[in-house]
C-alpha cells in the first residue's frame, strides 16, 4: 500500500493540504478543490515533515516571497510537465492568455490541451497556473474557485483591469 504524507496549513484561501511522497511535495490541495481519498492509499499526518514548504508559503501569502525553493514531484504526462515547467516562468504579477501558453509550448493550436494540462496541475500556487487567464482577459477556470484565483493574482500585486472575474 502506497503513503501520502500530509499536513494541513491555514492560509489566506481557506486550509491547503499539503502532500508529499516522503521525499518531494506532490501535491497542493485547495480548500474548494473536489476530490475523494484513495482507499487503497495510507494517508499519514505528519506536519514536520512539511515545514519548509510552510515557510515558504506563507512567506508567498505575506507579498515577501515570488518563487519556491522546494522538492517537487508533480507526475504527469511529458506534455503536461511541459506546461507546468513553462507557467513556472511567467513571473509573479503577470498573466498570459492559454494561447501564449500554447505558443509557448510549441503548438499554437494547442490552447485546448494546454488548458487541459494547466487544469490537472498538482501544485497549484508554487506551478502559477493562475496566471492563465481567457483570451478575452477574463479569470477562467481554476480549481480553488475564480475568487482563489483572483486572490492570488492581487497577493501578486498583478493589475486586474486585464483580468475582469
Amino acid at each position: 500500500m502506497d503513503t501520502i504524507w500530509f499536513a494541513e496549513l491555514n492560509s489566506p484561501l481557506g486550509k491547503l493540504t499539503l502532500e508529499s511522497d516522503g521525499v518531494a511535495l506532490t501535491r497542493i490541495r485547495l480548500p474548494e478543490e473536489d476530490w475523494r481519498p484513495d482507499p487503497k492509499v495510507k494517508r499519514v499526518r505528519k506536519p514536520e515533515m512539511f515545514t519548509e514548504a510552510a515557510t515558504q508559503l506563507k512567506a508567498y501569502f505575506r507579498g515577501e516571497r515570488t518563487t519556491f525553493d522546494l522538492p517537487l514531484k508533480p507526475g504527469g504526462t511529458p506534455f503536461q510537465r511541459k506546461v507546468w515547467d513553462l507557467l513556472r516562468n511567467i513571473p509573479a504579477g503577470e498573466t498570459i492568455t492559454y494561447g501564449e501558453l500554447a505558443t509557448r509550448a510549441g503548438n499554437p493550436k494547442a490552447h485546448r490541451a494546454v488548458g487541459a494540462a494547466n487544469g490537472r496541475n498538482p501544485l497549484p500556487i508554487i506551478i502559477p497556473c493562475h496566471r492563465v487567464i481567457g483570451s478575452n482577459g477574463k479569470l477562467t477556470g481554476y480549481a480553488g474557485g475564480l475568487e482563489a484565483k483572483k486572490a492570488l493574482l492581487e497577493i501578486e500585486g498583478a493589475r486586474l483591469s486585464r483580468c475582469p472575474a
